[in-house]
């Protein structure tokens, strides 16, 4: 079976969740949060949306806390823009691929010193 549509619709929830909370949740707790992707299974029921933090642990902590608390809203709000006859339930993961990117960077930097 053909991912094209679970991939569109992944790229519209992202575009959607990235204005959501970047525009319209007021909580102060929730830090400079990036969608960086979402994943949404072939059936479309369920998404992972996949978030980076700018910030230290505790504010990621902080952060993913809030954005789990607030799925109801974001949900509800993904519904409003989207034209699906069932949202998919949304789930957060903390993306660490920019932060091991970054990593592996300084460490080439490092080693082009030497």
């Amino acid at each position: 079976m053909s991912n094209v549509r679970p991939n569109r619709v992944g790229e519209q929830i992202k575009k959607e969740l990235s204005d959501i909370i970047q525009r319209e949740m007021k909580d102060p707790r929730i830090g400079f949060v990036t969608v960086t992707a979402v994943d949404v299974t072939g059936d479309l029921q369920q998404a992972t949306a996949y978030v980076t933090v700018y910030g230290d642990d505790e504010q990621k902590d902080e952060t993913m806390k809030r954005l789990t608390k607030a799925k109801g809203f974001l949900r509800s709000e993904v519904g409003k823009r989207i034209q699906l006859r069932k949202i998919p339930e949304l789930e957060f993961t903390f993306d660490e691929s920019i932060e091991r990117g970054n990593r592996i960077e300084e460490l080439l930097r490092d080693l082009n010193k030497e």
